[in-house]
C-alpha cells in the first residue's frame, strides 16, 4: 500500500486557503480516479482504490497543520508501512506559483506539517511541493497562506491539480522524473508553464551582435553623410566633361 497525504487545516473556512494546495489535489486525485467517499479514520478522512495497479490510501489529516503527523504516525502502525511508501503533498512559499517539484527526504523549509510528520515517522518519506509564492515579507506570510487564493490564481490552481490527478499513477509505479514531466507538460498545455530563460552565452552572443550590427549602420550612415557633403562641392553633371562620366562607374561621385 501506498500513502498518498494532502496537507492543510479542515473547516469549511480554510477549504479555499493556499495552505489547503494539499487537500486540493488529494480531492482531485480521488474525483479522477473514482474513489470512494471519504471516511474518518485515523484522526483524518481517508478513501482507499488503486492506482497504478497498486492499492494506494488518500489521506487528508483533520488534526490541523502543525499536528498532521499523528494521523500519518497512526495509519503508518497500523498498516507497517514504512516512511519510504509515504507521499506527502504540500504547498511551497519557496516555489513560485503554479510551479511542481517531487523530492524524497530533505529539510523542513519551515513547514509545520512536515515538521510533525517527520517527528512521528521520520524525514524519509517523499514530498510533492506545490509553489504558491512569496509573499515577498516574512512578517506577512502567517496571513498570506492562511488567506484564500485571489479569482486571478484560480485557474492555476485547477490546471496544477488536474494536472497531478491525471498523472497520480506515475506516484506509485513510475520514477519521479516521469511525473514531473508529465505534469509540467501539462501546465505548459494549459498555458501556465516556466518561462525559459536564454542561455547567458548567447544571450551575450546576441548583444554583441546587436552592438556590432548598430555600429556598422553608424559607419555606412556616416559615409553616406560624407558622401553627400562632397557631392555639395561638386559640379552638376551636365558640367562635367565627358571624360567624368565615363569614369563615373569607377568610384567617383
Amino acid at each position: 500500500m501506498h500513502l498518498i497525504v494532502g496537507l492543510g487545516n479542515h473547516g469549511k473556512g480554510y477549504a479555499g486557503n493556499r495552505h489547503n494546495i494539499g487537500f486540493m489535489a488529494i480531492e482531485s486525485i480521488a474525483r479522477a480516479h473514482s474513489f470512494p467517499g471519504f471516511r474518518s479514520r485515523f484522526q483524518a478522512l481517508v478513501s482507499e482504490g488503486t492506482l497504478g495497479g497498486e492499492r494506494v490510501m488518500l489521506m487528508m489529516p483533520q488534526t490541523w497543520m502543525n499536528e498532521s503527523g499523528r494521523a500519518v504516525g497512526e495509519a503508518l502502525r497500523f498498516y507497517k508501512l514504512d516512511e519510504k511508501d509515504v507521499t506527502v503533498i504540500h504547498d511551497e512559499l519557496d516555489l513560485p506559483a503554479a510551479r511542481a517539484r517531487l523530492k524524497t527526504g530533505g529539510g523542513n523549509a519551515g513547514h509545520n506539517g512536515l515538521k510533525s510528520i517527520a517527528a512521528h515517522i521520520g524525514g524519509d518519506f517523499r514530498r510533492l511541493r506545490l509553489g504558491i509564492g512569496h509573499p515577498g515579507d516574512k512578517n506577512r506570510v502567517h496571513d498570506y497562506v492562511l488567506s484564500d487564493f485571489a479569482k486571478a490564481e484560480e485557474s492555476w490552481v485547477e490546471a496544477l491539480t488536474d494536472a497531478i490527478a491525471r498523472n497520480a499513477h506515475l506516484l506509485t509505479e513510475g520514477p519521479e522524473a516521469s511525473f514531473l514531466n508529465k505534469v509540467h507538460l501539462a501546465m505548459d498545455a494549459a498555458g501556465f508553464g516556466e518561462k525559459k530563460k536564454e542561455p547567458k552565452a548567447r544571450e551575450a552572443g546576441t548583444k554583441a551582435q546587436d552592438s556590432t550590427q548598430d555600429s556598422t549602420q553608424d559607419s555606412a550612415q556616416d559615409s553616406a553623410q560624407a558622401k553627400k557633403t562632397s557631392d555639395a562641392g561638386k559640379p552638376a553633371a551636365a558640367d562635367k566633361p565627358a571624360a567624368s562620366k565615363r569614369s563615373s562607374g569607377n568610384g567617383e561621385g
